[in-house]
């Protein structure tokens, strides 16, 4: 494994485990009971992603909370309309960040499609 293959796995790992807490913290302060179900699905989801890479790394690392405490409030001030589309954003890049180390890790494929799915997931949140 080369010096930029690490580095776009361990971004990687460390930005799955801090969906884990995002999703979790968003879920306990969401309205919806629909949109709490969702994020805690995502949140699970999220977490086995992480361990997909930490199996790559072969690194612990620790979650960081800064997307756990500043989501919540986000969706206080800004609400699930304009929070929502930011969320996904962040899910669809990550989708793009894990290309180029798919055709060499074949088990980020699916950890890349699961992310296109998260963000679609979460926009079809503001459908119902």
């Amino acid at each position: 494994m080369d010096k930029d293959e690490m580095k776009i796995l361990h971004k990687s790992q460390q930005g799955e485990l801090d969906a884990v807490l995002m999703y979790e913290a968003l879920a306990e302060v969401v309205k919806d009971k629909t949109d709490a179900d969702a994020f805690r699905q995502l949140a699970s989801e999220e977490g086995r992603h992480a361990a997909v890479f930490k199996k790559l790394t072969g690194q612990v690392l620790k979650p960081k909370k800064t997307k756990a405490v500043f989501l919540p409030i986000m969706y206080r001030i800004i609400g699930k309309k304009r929070l929502y589309p930011l969320i996904a954003k962040g899910e669809y890049d990550a989708e793009k960040n894990y290309e180029p180390v798919v055709a060499k890790y074949p088990e980020v494929e699916s950890v890349k499609n699961d992310e296109r799915r998260h963000g679609d997931t979460v926009m079809n949140l503001l459908k119902e």
